[in-house]
């Protein structure tokens, strides 16, 4: 069946309180979604993130980040009063979030929310038993970061690095109340995720979440399960994560993220990646596989090097890992991110796996390529296909750095000019043969504010959506076009 979504990561939803939460302006969001005929609603990856702001740099693939968690739901379950959150100045401007801020401010009131929690609540106990497999390492592994002044768990201790039995168990003892708060923090994360998940689902609106491929080395994940990285004795990276060069940055990129042990993982049957994978695919109802072609084969860099011209691919465990996947969970709704330099052998396990690929129309017009998979005329139905992703320009941002020959090369195709080619762009994303359709909420507002800006360090993850920018009228407007383009 044909289907269409909008991009748009909870950050980015309008609240009075410095950044996107599981409050009203959710819930509202998907009324709108489905007054609009709108499928999907894509999201970014939940986790609690840290240096850069980036949710694909998380302290864990199973935690979600306490910013989200709504205050004024805080507020009707009798946590909070509302002096304590409303006369703090959250942001400086309605537009974008001010990282800084909500890092200062946040955990103070979230501790006043704990403060009033009944930690004997039967349904907080449920909670801890049935997620104990994720939650125990975390809950620790915040504790001794903030005990630690926030430093790395390598620079922790030896017995506490070394994830010691003994020693975590006389940290618990000594710091309890730490440990319980962040417990506590992760019971209302879900609890509220949750209920606007079921909210979303019985408006027929399906949740598309992200799952990165690798995880950062100060995290839960890499800490608890060093065994499975390749890092060497003072548990540091032996070798890390990033892409080669090209044509536009000849040195590569250095991504920093410590490689898998596979050899060590396979013995297992990967049950480590397995239950991973399942832990999102129950979080969301389709999971967006980040960087599928590493899986085929990674690019490994030596940890000491400063850029990545020596890097070498290696291969990945392949069809393996999916085959254990099938056998302990059966068929699961995941979309593979096979974007940029794609092989025959990464086409060979996308088609093996039957998971959906990706196109993007703004790789389209690059270059006078006339046999781009990306063309509109070379689109295939079993797949995801969007005009960008949170790491591509708006329209028109894209529009305003494309090269003047790509751009009339553009305009004849559509058969479009400058006064509308937002439109002319977003009508051949929905006509198109595509089963599924993403656009990013920027476009669809005409906002030229992207979210993110590859190998960049500074200035994502930072736009928001003003409150009301998704009407009534612009929801007919879509209702109307999914029905010219038969998606629904």
């Amino acid at each position: 069946m044909r289907r269409s979504g909008i991009l748009l990561h909870i950050s980015s939803l309008p609240s009075p309180y410095g950044i996107g939460t599981f409050g009203k302006e959710a819930y509202k969001f998907v009324d709108f979604l489905k007054e609009a005929r709108q499928h999907y609603w894509q999201i970014l990856p939940l986790g609690p993130t840290s240096y850069g702001d980036s949710p694909y740099q998380s302290y864990s693939s199973y935690a979600g980040n306490p910013y989200f968690i709504d205050l004024d739901l805080l507020k009707e379950d009798g946590l909070l009063k509302r002096s304590e959150y409303k006369d703090i100045k959250w942001s400086y401007t309605d537009e974008e979030v001010d990282y800084g801020v909500i890092y200062n401010e946040r955990a103070k009131v979230l501790r006043k929310a704990y403060s009033r929690f009944d930690i004997n609540d039967e349904d907080y106990q449920a909670f801890i038993d049935n997620n104990a497999y994720w939650l125990n390492d975390y809950s620790l592994y915040m504790a001794i970061k903030e005990t630690y002044d926030m430093r790395s768990w390598l620079d922790w201790p030896k017995v506490l690095r070394d994830h010691d039995d003994k020693a975590l168990i006389r940290f618990y003892l000594d710091h309890k109340d730490i440990v319980d708060y962040h417990r506590v923090i992760q019971y209302l994360f879900f609890k509220q995720w949750n209920d606007l998940k079921a909210y979303a689902n019985e408006r027929d609106v399906e949740i598309i979440g992200d799952l990165p491929i690798y995880c950062a080395l100060d995290s839960a994940d890499v800490w608890a399960s060093s065994d499975l990285f390749l890092l060497d004795d003072d548990k540091k990276p032996e070798y890390i994560a990033g892409v080669p060069g090209d044509a536009f940055d000849p040195d590569g990129q250095l991504w920093g993220n410590p490689l898998y042990d596979w050899d060590k993982m396979q013995r297992d049957g990967y049950s480590w990646w397995c239950d991973r994978i399942v832990y999102q695919n129950h979080l969301y109802d389709v999971v967006r596989l980040d960087h599928f072609r590493g899986f085929v084969q990674y690019f490994k860099i030596k940890a000491t090097e400063k850029t990545a011209r020596d890097g070498v691919w290696v291969d990945g465990p392949g069809y393996a890992l999916f085959e254990s996947l099938k056998e302990r969970y059966g068929d699961l709704d995941i979309i593979a991110e096979d974007l940029g330099v794609i092989t025959d052998d990464v086409r060979e396990l996308l088609e093996r796996c039957g998971f959906m690929g990706m196109r993007v129309l703004e790789f389209a017009f690059e270059h006078d390529s006339r046999d781009s998979s990306y063309l509109p005329h070379n689109l295939i139905r079993d797949c995801v296909t969007y005009i960008g992703t949170h790491d591509n320009e708006t329209i028109k941002g894209w529009l305003k750095k494309m090269d003047k020959e790509d751009k009339r090369y553009l305009f004849d195709y559509l058969n479009i000019d400058k006064k509308n080619y937002r439109i002319g762009l977003l009508k051949t994303l929905w006509a198109s043969v595509s089963d599924i359709v993403i656009t990013q909420a920027q476009d669809l507002l005409d906002i030229d504010k992207r979210m993110n800006t590859p190998a960049t360090s500074s200035g994502n993850w930072k736009w928001r959506a003003k409150r009301g920018s998704f009407t009534k009228p612009l929801a007919k407007r879509l209702a109307y076009m999914m029905d010219i383009y038969a998606r629904y």
